[in-house]
C-alpha cells in the first residue's frame, strides 16, 4: 500500500517522507511512554512467540481443511492449547515458578554457620517515619516513601519533599527542593532544622512529563537497555564529594527462556534546578549517570549502601524454596519449600533492611546495610523459622543464608510474633493499635548469640490503613525467638535492652543451659545455699574400712617387732 501511494507522484514521496520523519521523531522524543510496551515483549518474548506459532500454523492449517469436522476439531485444538496455557502458565503461575527457578540457578549462594549480630538498630518502623513526616508538610507538599541509606557512618531515613500529586501545575512547573535526612537510631526523630536541607532537583518522583525520575532515567537507556532494564525504586543520598544526589536502582532482565530480574545497577541524578539547557538535555538524552554493577566498587558513597531493588531481593529470597529440588515446591512435595510471611496490617512487608556486624564470623561479608528475610515453611499454620536470608544492599554478587532448621534449632517465625505480643499485654485495645514490622536483633548475651525479634507497637488510622500513629516515643518490645517470651524494653534507654532481657530470662536460661551470673549479678544467699547442697548431694559415698585398717597395722608391728 504504502509502496502503491508512494509511485503516485512527488507530492505523495514528499508527504510519505515527512509522515516517517515526523513517526521517528515521535519513537525518539516519546520512548519513555511506549518503553513499558517493549518491556513487555521481552519478558514474555518466548510465550509470545511459541503463541503465534502455533497460532500461525493452526490457522493456515484451518484453511486447507475442507471438512467442517476437521475445522471444529483445529479449533478446539488451538483453544485447548491457550486454556493449558493460560491455567498453568496465569492461574497456576508455573511462568513465576519457572522464572524463580531461573533466579534460584543464577544465584551466588553462600551458607553460613554463625548468625552476624546486628548494630545501630533502627527504632522507628517505616510507616511511622512516613507518617512523622507527611505531618511536617504543607498542603501542597508531598512526602517521598522513605528508605534506609547510609549517610557517611551513620544510617538515615531519606525522603524527599516534592510537589502534591493532588496539585497538576505545582507537578509541572516546581521542583524538588528539599530532603528530610533523619536518624533512625533515634526514638526521637525531629523532621525540622538540620534534619530539613535545602536542595533542589529538577527531577522528582512526582513531577509530571520529562522531569518525571521515571521518564527521565528511561530517556537516557540506549536502545539496547530500552528492551532490557527499567527504573525501580528511587534513593536519596550524598555522594563522595557531599553533595546530596538521587540514586535510581535499576532492574536488568536476563535469560531468553523465562527471562528474571537481576540487579541493573544504578542512575545517579546530580542536584540542579529547572531550566532551558536542563529542558533540552531531558527530552533528547534524559538525565543521570549510568553505573552498572561491576563499576559500583569505584564509588565508595555507594558501597555498603542501600540501592537493590526490594522486587529484586524479595524473588531472590523466595527463590530458597528449591533448595531441595526443583520440584519440591510443587503442591505433592514441599519437604523444604519456604515463603516470605505476609504480616496482616503491617504495611511494611519483608525485606527489613538492617544493619548486621559479620566481623569475627566465618565468611567474607561486609558489616553494613542488608534485606533481610526471615522464612516460614509454606503451610500458614506453620509459623517456625527456617532460613534468616541476608542479601547485600549495595547489590553485591552474593547472597548468605543460614539454616535453622536444619540446625533443629526450633526458632519462633515473624509471623508468629504478633499475637505473642498481644497476649502478654491483654489490657491493651488490640483493635486500634497493632505490633509491626519485626527485625531480627541479634546479640551476645549471657555466654552466647541469641536471636530475638524487634517489634514497634503503631496505632492505625480507622479511615486510613496507611497512616501510621507517628508517635515518637513507641513501645518497643523483644520477643526471644527461642523461648518465645516477650520483653517490653525501655525505648528511651536502647544501653539498657541487654540488661532488662537477662534481668528477665536469666533463671530460664540458668535452669535450662547452665548459664553463670552476668552484669555483674551476685548470687544470692539462697542461690549459695542451693549450689552448697548440690554439691554435698555430689561427694561420693565412701566405705569405712578403718577397722580393717587398724588390724593389718597392728600385724604388721608384731612383724617387724619379731624380726627386731
Amino acid at each position: 500500500m504504502i509502496k502503491s501511494y508512494w509511485n503516485k507522484g512527488k507530492r505523495q514521496k514528499i508527504v510519505t517522507i515527512v509522515v516517517a520523519l515526523l513517526l521517528l521523531i515521535l519513537l525518539f522524543f516519546f520512548r519513555d511512554d511506549y518503553q513499558p510496551v517493549l518491556l513487555f515483549i521481552r519478558k514474555y518474548l518466548f510465550v509470545i512467540i511459541v503463541s503465534l506459532l502455533v497460532l500461525i500454523l493452526g490457522l493456515r492449517k484451518f484453511r486447507k481443511t475442507e471438512s467442517t469436522g476437521g475445522r471444529l476439531g483445529i479449533l478446539g485444538l488451538l483453544i485447548l492449547f491457550f486454556g493449558v496455557l493460560y491455567v498453568f502458565g496465569w492461574h497456576y503461575k508455573m511462568y513465576d515458578y519457572m522464572k524463580t527457578y531461573n533466579v534460584f540457578n543464577d544465584l551466588n549462594r553462600v551458607e553460613i554457620n554463625e548468625l552476624p549480630l546486628t548494630q545501630n538498630e533502627r527504632i522507628q518502623p517505616l510507616r511511622n517515619i512516613f507518617s512523622m513526616a507527611n505531618e511536617s508538610v504543607g498542603e501542597t507538599k508531598d512526602v517521598s516513601l522513605p528508605h534506609l541509606v547510609r549517610i557517611g557512618t551513620e544510617n538515615k531515613w531519606t525522603m524527599a519533599i516534592q510537589p502534591s500529586e493532588k496539585y497538576v501545575m505545582q507537578q509541572m512547573t516546581d521542583n524538588t527542593e528539599e530532603v528530610f535526612a533523619v536518624s533512625s537510631t533515634t526514638p526521637f526523630p525531629r523532621f525540622s532544622n538540620e534534619n530539613r536541607i535545602d536542595v533542589t532537583f529538577s527531577i522528582g518522583e512526582s513531577l509530571k512529563f520529562s522531569r518525571n525520575t521515571y521518564n527521565a532515567v528511561v530517556q537516557r537507556f540506549n536502545p539496547w537497555m530500552l528492551f532490557n532494564y527499567e527504573p525501580s525504586d528511587t534513593f536519596y543520598m550524598k555522594n563522595d564529594n557531599g553533595d546530596w544526589v538521587q540514586v535510581v536502582s535499576l532492574i536488568r532482565w536476563r535469560g531468553f527462556f523465562f527471562p528474571y530480574p537481576t540487579f541493573g545497577g544504578v542512575m545517579i541524578i546530580e542536584k540542579g534546578e529547572h531550566d532551558t539547557k536542563d529542558y533540552f538535555e531531558r527530552i533528547l538524552i534524559g538525565k543521570g549517570t549510568f553505573v552498572s554493577p561491576e563499576n559500583i566498587k569505584n564509588y565508595p558513597f555507594l558501597t555498603k549502601q542501600n540501592t537493590l531493588s526490594e522486587k529484586v531481593s524479595q524473588l531472590q529470597a523466595e527463590s530458597l524454596k528449591f533448595l531441595g529440588g526443583f520440584s519440591d515446591p510443587l503442591p505433592w512435595n514441599m519437604e523444604t519449600a519456604v515463603k516470605i510471611p505476609l504480616m496482616p496490617k503491617d504495611q511494611n512487608q519483608q525485606p527489613y533492611v538492617t544493619d548486621f556486624d559479620f566481623a569475627g564470623s566465618n565468611s567474607d561479608a561486609y558489616s553494613g546495610l542488608y534485606h533481610w528475610f526471615g522464612l516460614e515453611p509454606v503451610g500458614d499454620e506453620r509459623t517456625s523459622l527456617s532460613y534468616s536470608v541476608f542479601i547485600p544492599a549495595d547489590g553485591s554478587d552474593k547472597m548468605y543464608y543460614y539454616d535453622h532448621a536444619t540446625k533443629k534449632q526450633g526458632y519462633a517465625g515473624v509471623s508468629a510474633m504478633p499475637l505473642k505480643v498481644k497476649e502478654s499485654r491483654k489490657e491493651y485495645d488490640w483493635n486500634a493499635s497493632t505490633p509491626v514490622e519485626f527485625r531480627p536483633y541479634i546479640k551476645d548475651i549471657a555466654g552466647r548469640k541469641r536471636m530475638f525479634f524487634l517489634g514497634t507497637i503503631s496505632s492505625i488510622s480507622d479511615t486510613d490503613a496507611q497512616q501510621f500513629d507517628g508517635s515518637a516515643t513507641p513501645d518497643l518490645v523483644l520477643i526471644d525467638s527461642e523461648y518465645r517470651d516477650v520483653i517490653w524494653i525501655d525505648v528511651k534507654h536502647p544501653s539498657t535492652w541487654d540488661e532488662e532481657v537477662y534481668n528477665q530470662l536469666n533463671e530460664a536460661w540458668r535452669s535450662s543451659e547452665g548459664i553463670g551470673y552476668y552484669f555483674n549479678e551476685e548470687p544470692k544467699d539462697k542461690d549459695i545455699m542451693e549450689q552448697a547442697l548440690d554439691s554435698l548431694k555430689m561427694i561420693p559415698k565412701v566405705q569405712d574400712n578403718s577397722e580393717q585398717i587398724e588390724a593389718l597395722q597392728r600385724q604388721l608391728d608384731s612383724l617387724k617387732s619379731v624380726s627386731g
